[in-house]
C-alpha cells in the first residue's frame, strides 16, 4: 500500500518555502505522494453543510489564503524529484475541460509523469454559484469531461460534441508522460459517484471521516460490480482512498474507524486497509498549526512507515 500526505496549501504555511520544505520532507521520508486540496472561492456567507467532517462545519475562514490545486502541483514538481503530485480533488465543472487537460498535461511533463489527477463533481452551491456554474448540471458536465478526457490523446484529431462542451477538432500536446494519460482517481460516496468510478475511472479515491477497511471493501464490491456491467474490466479500477489521521505521544483507545493513536497503534490500524485492497492511501494530519503537523509527518515517517513496509 503506498502512502500520501496533504500538504499545507490554506492558512499562514500556504507560502513557497513551507511547501517546498514539505514536500522534500515527505519524499525524503519515503510517502509515495503529497496531496493539494482544492478551493477557487471561499464564501463570506456559508449555510452548506460540509459532508467531510464530522461536525459538518466548513473549516477554512474566508480570509484564510488558499492556494489553486494545480499551480501548487507545478511548483512542487520542481522542488522534487520522484513523488506523486495529486489533486485532491479537482471540481470539474469549474474549468473547462481543454483548459484542464492543457494544465495537466503541462505538470505531466515538467514532473516526467508524476501527476495524479483526483476529480469531484462538487458540492458547494455557494462557490459554483460565485463561479457562474449551474450547480443542478454539474454531474452532467463532469461526465461529458470524463469523456473528453479519454478521447483527446486516444485519437489524432479529437472533437466533440455534446450538452454541455462542443469542439472542431483540436490538437491538446504534449501528450501525456504517462500513457494513454495521466491516471484519474475519482472521488465522492454516493452510489452516483460509485457508478460515475465504475465508468470512467482509473480508481475509487474515497474520503470518510470514519470508515473501517471492511466498509470500504464491501463498498468497493458495489464498484466492480457496476464496472462489469458498464462493460470494464473490475480489476482496472483500483481501491485508493483519503484518512484523516492523528499521531499521539501515548497510547488512546482503539476505535476500528479512526486513525489515532501512537506510531505501534497507527501500524496495527493501518495493516488491515493493506491486507483488504487498497492500493494508495492519502493521510490528512489533522492538528491545526503547522509546526505540530510537521512533527507529525516526520514521526510517522521516521516510525509508522518502515514497519509497515518491514
Amino acid at each position: 500500500m503506498q502512502l500520501g500526505v496533504f500538504l499545507p496549501v490554506s492558512g499562514r504555511a500556504a507560502v513557497p518555502e513551507v511547501l517546498a520544505e514539505a514536500a522534500q520532507q515527505a519524499e525524503r521520508l519515503g510517502f509515495d505522494s503529497v496531496w493539494a486540496a482544492e478551493r477557487l472561492v471561499n464564501p463570506w456567507e456559508m449555510g452548506t453543510k460540509y459532508p467531510y467532517k464530522a461536525d459538518e462545519q466548513w473549516f477554512v475562514p474566508p480570509e484564510s489564503p488558499f492556494l489553486e490545486t494545480l499551480t501548487v502541483l507545478s511548483f512542487l514538481s520542481g522542488v522534487t524529484a520522484k513523488v506523486k503530485l495529486g489533486a485532491s480533488v479537482v471540481v470539474l465543472p469549474y474549468r473547462h475541460p481543454l483548459f484542464t487537460a492543457r494544465v495537466a498535461t503541462s505538470i505531466d511533463t515538467l514532473s516526467k509523469g508524476r501527476l495524479v489527477l483526483g476529480v469531484g463533481i462538487g458540492w458547494m452551491p455557494e462557490e459554483f454559484a460565485a463561479l457562474g456554474v449551474p450547480f443542478a448540471d454539474r454531474a452532467g458536465m463532469s461526465h461529458e469531461q470524463l469523456e473528453i478526457f479519454n478521447l483527446l490523446w486516444s485519437e489524432e484529431r479529437p472533437s466533440f460534441n455534446g450538452r454541455y462542451y462542443r469542439f472542431d477538432p483540436v490538437a491538446v500536446n504534449p501528450r501525456p508522460v504517462q500513457e494513454p494519460r495521466f491516471p484519474i482517481w475519482i472521488g465522492g460516496e454516493s452510489e452516483r459517484a460509485q457508478r460515475r468510478v465504475a465508468k470512467y475511472g482509473d480508481a475509487w479515491f474515497s474520503y470518510f471521516v470514519t470508515t473501517t477497511p471492511d466498509a470500504l471493501v464491501t463498498r468497493f464490491a458495489e464498484v466492480r460490480t457496476m464496472a462489469a456491467e458498464a462493460g470494464r474490466d473490475p480489476d482496472a479500477i483500483a481501491l485508493n482512498c483519503c484518512r484523516p489521521i492523528e499521531v499521539t505521544d501515548t497510547p488512546v483507545p482503539q476505535e476500528s474507524d479512526t486513525l489515532r493513536g501512537t506510531p505501534e497503534q497507527l501500524v496495527e490500524a493501518l495493516l488491515p486497509y493493506r491486507d483488504a485492497g487498497v492500493s494508495h492511501m492519502a493521510l490528512q494530519f489533522i492538528v491545526g498549526r503547522w509546526p505540530h503537523r510537521k512533527e507529525q509527518i516526520e514521526r510517522f515517517g521516521q516510525e509508522v512507515i518502515p514497519a509497515l513496509r518491514a
